[in-house]
């Protein structure tokens, strides 16, 4: 992804998967706070994050040209720090049969959206360190994932044509992952 010049913030909303650091906020049984989580983060201690290091939010913001996106319960996320955005993504969160926020976040101003399809959720560290002995990728999540992500690509179609219907200019792009 190239950097783009008039990306002036970022917001992201998901799962574990994408999980910046809230769950250290929360009361919550799903936590990351603790190996194997981190081992590869340039500080090498557990962050939040659902990864051994960096996570998609990351990366995408390193290219970017960002800072990292901060957890949004993070309490050294306030003033001018919320306006380059905020990561407001959970470990545990379910699914809402809300489809109005895709609305709302349009009359707010988002007009460039990523859709990400899952990517190999059998190989996570929690899953590895859960049931692999041999370090192999837990072989039914990864069909899981290879099962899901053809749906999610026709369903980002689906909802293109109706977002450009209903609200005009809008553009989803879509991350296929192996």
């Amino acid at each position: 992804m190239a950097p783009q010049a008039d990306a002036r913030a970022f917001f992201v909303f998901g799962d574990s998967l994408v999980d910046s650091g809230n769950n250290n906020y929360l009361v919550t049984s799903a936590r990351a706070d603790s190996p194997p989580y981190g081992i590869d983060y340039p500080t090498h201690r557990p962050t939040g994050r659902f990864s051994n290091g960096l996570n998609i939010p990351d990366i995408i913001s390193e290219q970017l040209g960002m800072e990292p996106t901060r957890a949004y319960l993070d309490p050294f996320l306030k003033g001018n720090n919320l306006l380059v955005g905020a990561n407001f993504a959970s470990a545990g969160v379910g699914i809402l049969n809300d489809t109005g926020i895709q609305f709302r976040l349009h009359e707010l101003g988002a007009r460039r959206v990523i859709v990400t399809g899952t990517g190999p959720i059998g190989c996570v560290p929690a899953e590895l360190a859960q049931r692999s002995r041999t370090g192999e990728c837990a072989v039914e999540l990864q069909r899981a994932a290879a099962l899901f992500n053809p749906q999610l690509a026709q369903m980002k179609a689906k909802m293109e044509t109706l977002c450009q219907k209903i609200l005009g200019q809008i553009t989803l792009h879509m991350k296929e992952n192996e």
